[in-house]
């Protein structure tokens, strides 16, 4: 009998096993280092300066929480950065 694979998603163009039940705010909070309330906000108090695209289209901050990840997602976290 053979073992089932690791679901994967990609983030930012790279593989990426897949925890059951993994939402975009869990995400963000292991690929930041940060931890994210429900909101979408950063714990600490300081702005997280990222946005998050699942499949192409824009997840609302408000949404990170609920939005649970699927096998073969496409997601893409965007850092802001200050420039000129």
């Amino acid at each position: 009998m053979t073992e089932p694979q690791p679901a994967e998603i990609t983030v930012n163009g790279s593989a990426r096993i897949l925890a059951k039940g993994e939402t975009v705010t869990e995400l963000v909070g292991e690929i930041t280092g940060r931890r994210i309330a429900g909101n979408g906000q950063a714990t600490d108090g300081k702005r997280l300066g990222v946005a998050v695209a699942r499949n192409a289209g824009v997840v609302p901050r408000s949404q990170w929480a609920t939005t649970t990840l699927m096998p073969g997602d496409d997601v893409e976290i965007v850092t802001a950065t200050q420039g000129g």
